[in-house]
């Protein structure tokens, strides 16, 4: 008889508690808390578990008390401080069902929030009151954007000296082009911070006690009667440029009552013409229950979030899904976890319901999958569930299937858009230490590439070499030491490659002829035109184009996808150094084909060929990853931080604030490595900086030259 133990994976302990029944769709709410590293994403996380009664003690993020925050559970996690993997849950606020997901701030961990957003209705963007918006700020906003989900922003931090919400308002307007619109105004800040002032309700909330736990409810204070005031007019201003009830009773004067003021934030914030601003300091405790009544008022429920489906069966058609638990079953897989014993398959369900035991049609592969246990995640601990319904976000025990698979029950086939993945930046050569690591070695790559689309591995055919790549340093780091500690096989790393791509500088033509004749039926293809860049005034711009301008029937039509795909395969990999081509159109004029001899695979050849020809003419230029940097560091090491990125041949683009400042530059990826440890040692431990990949640009010659030539000594020997 197998013990409960014997099944389920150590990092997930099932707690068998039954949830008999889920509450309608339009009291639950799906929301992601999302930001910047280190802005207090996990601390307020911690907070919302803790007032919504789901944890019964607060700890710290770092695990100082050696418990560590519920929602970092790896133990990664609470040696280093930061999210590495997304984490979810479940409250209940009110009568409301809020699943929370709680996503990594480093920009290394980007896939984490990417396939968060992808999922959810809506989100929190929390800035910190002193440093404001910083860069992972806009790449999470951009990430929210792309995925439309309405989010509001929560001013964290402003118990901290240098603390300034109408700066970080304004930075939300100018940095994000947000119509970010402040719902409080803090009563205090740095040591003072006691509460928020309510704009709508026009009431004080004072948070005492040991955990915050009292709310006192009283008039505003008179000192702060004036700017509230202001602060709410400008609040009407906004909702009336944008609400026409609003704007009725803006402009005839009259007053405009609190639930129709809260009706019409929640329209405009929904429509995403609207960001909500809220305040306080989650780490004191201050300032988490108005911001959990906002994602209840005005964050949407799974039946106001528009889905989109495509039905496979009438030529990729688009479809509205409807949240309704009668209808035909359509659920996205969008993470995957896997334990020992099995994977655990994160899944949220947008239309029709899933009970334990249901069978499940993958879109991906057609094949059809039991579901043995439904679950409802609680960061680390299982919650077995007999159903769920659209709507909710549940994970799936014992199923094998590849992470963004679309799910239906087979009455429908119906498959959900892709989340966008990122490309990697950054390789490391690994080798297990010992041979008798290579079997866990082996099963441990197998487990993180199938978890992070973002993380790759292949073995270099030259060198023998396992290659694997990733976001970052960082990112690649943290899997080499998972592959120690989980499958205790340690590994020697090389030295960081980059990942360096090639394009044309200019126009090139090509006019190349495949002919094969080895008896019988020969080979033949012929493929004329020219190569160009995307842009020419940024070379290596992103990105493949194919334009046919064929005219006639010199080429026939069907052998023209074999020519596309020819360029395509041409392009992987480039004359100078053997690096993937990018940001190049090929434009296809004319050609000739053999009545008996062409063919798929000549005129796929002749593409090969072409293209080889087109690149040598186009004089190619090696391209570099460049990094968009943004370094924060106290005011008296402005000048020493500047310093050390010019000699990292990095461009400043921008110095902001006082105190504590914000530099952003851009910097080739190759002249960051080991740059955390020159920062710590150049400010005392006191800066800190974060990078994301912005585009590729041509090396300096001299840099192109020896790269060239190393790859030409490596190929003859």
């Amino acid at each position: 008889m197998l013990r409960r133990s014997d099944v389920l994976a150590p990092r997930a302990r099932l707690l068998f508690r039954r949830l008999s029944s889920s509450p309608s769709a339009d009291r639950v709410r799906n929301i992601g808390i999302s930001a910047h590293i280190d802005s207090g994403k996990t601390t307020l996380t911690e907070r919302i578990l803790y007032f919504t009664g789901k944890i019964h003690a607060i700890h710290d993020v770092r695990g100082k008390d050696g418990v560590g925050a519920k929602m970092d559970f790896m133990e990664l996690e609470r040696e280093k401080g930061i999210t590495i993997q997304s984490a979810a849950t479940h409250c209940r606020w009110g009568e409301h069902e809020v699943n929370i997901i709680d996503t990594p701030g480093h920009v290394d961990f980007t896939i984490e929030v990417e396939r968060a957003l992808r999922v959810l209705d809506g989100a929190i963007l929390v800035l910190c009151g002193v440093a404001g918006v910083q860069s992972q700020s806009i790449t999470v906003d951009r990430q929210m954007r792309r995925y439309k989900v309405p989010r509001l922003a929560f001013v964290n931090k402003l118990d901290r000296e240098g603390a300034n919400p109408d700066t970080v308002v304004e930075q939300l307007r100018s940095k994000l082009h947000l119509n970010a619109a402040p719902l409080q105004i803090p009563i205090g800040l740095d040591r003072e911070h006691a509460g928020v002032v309510d704009l709508v309700e026009q009431k004080a909330y004072y948070f005492e006690g040991n955990n915050g736990e009292e709310i006192r409810v009283a008039p505003i204070p008179p000192n702060l009667v004036e700017a509230a005031e202001a602060k709410r007019q400008e609040l009407l201003e906004r909702l009336a440029d944008i609400d026409d009830e609003i704007a009725d009773l803006f402009l005839s004067e009259e007053a405009v009552p609190v639930e129709t003021m809260r009706a019409a934030i929640r329209r405009q914030t929904i429509a995403n013409k609207l960001c909500p601003v809220l305040m306080g300091s989650a780490f004191k405790n201050k300032g988490v229950h108005p911001l959990l009544d906002a994602v209840v008022h005005y964050l949407p429920s799974p039946s106001e979030s528009v889905n989109i489906a495509l039905d496979l069966n009438d030529e990729e058609k688009q479809v509205v899904l409807k949240n309704d638990a009668s209808a035909p079953l359509v659920g996205l897989a969008f993470k995957l976890e896997q334990g020992r014993y099995g994977q655990l398959t994160y899944m949220r369900l947008y239309q029709g319901s899933l009970s334990r035991g249901d069978s499940l049609i993958s879109m991906a592969t057609g094949q059809k999958v039991r579901v043995p246990k439904l679950v409802r995640m609680h960061a680390n601990e299982m919650e077995e569930i007999d159903s769920a319904v659209a709507g909710d976000i549940v994970a799936m025990f014992g199923i094998d299937t590849p992470s963004g698979t679309t799910f239906t029950d087979g009455n429908v086939r119906y498959s959900l858009t892709s989340m966008h993945v990122p490309d990697p930046v950054v390789s490391l050569a690994l080798l297990p230490k010992s041979k008798s690591d290579q079997g866990n070695f082996a099963k441990a790559l197998q487990r993180f590439v199938k978890e992070d689309p973002t993380f790759r591995c292949h073995i270099d055919t030259e060198s023998g070499d396992t290659i694997i790549s990733g976001m970052g340093e960082l990112h690649l780091q943290i899997y080499v030491e998972r592959m120690k500690r989980e499958y205790g096989a340690e590994c020697t790393t090389g030295a960081p490659k980059v990942a360096y791509r090639e394009t044309l500088s200019r126009r090139s033509p090509f006019s190349y002829t495949h002919k094969k004749q080895s008896g019988g039926a020969g080979q033949f293809g012929k493929v004329e035109g020219y190569v160009e860049p995307l842009d020419e005034e940024m070379l290596g711009a992103g990105g493949f184009e194919f334009v046919n301008q064929l005219s006639g029937n010199n080429i026939p039509p069907e052998f023209v996808p074999a020519i596309h795909k020819g360029f395509r395969e041409a392009m992987e990999k480039g004359p100078l150094t053997g690096s993937p081509v990018m940001g190049v159109r090929v434009v296809l004029q004319d050609g000739a084909a053999h009545a008996v001899d062409s063919s798929e695979l000549a005129f796929r050849a002749a593409a090969i060929g072409g293209f080889k020809e087109a690149i040598k003419g186009g004089k190619a230029v090696l391209l570099e990853p460049i990094m968009q940097v943004e370094v924060s560091v106290p005011a008296e090491y402005q000048g020493s931080t500047v310093a050390q990125l010019s000699q990292r041949k990095g461009t400043v683009g921008s110095i902001e604030g006082a105190e504590f400042c914000t530099i952003t530059a851009e910097v080739p990826l190759e002249s960051m490595f080991g740059y955390s440890n020159d920062l710590r040692g150049a400010t005392q431990g006191k800066g800190e900086y974060s990078m994301e990949y912005k585009y590729h640009a041509p090396c300096p010659r001299d840099k192109q030259e020896e790269l060239v030539k190393l790859y030409q000594q490596a190929n003859s020997s």
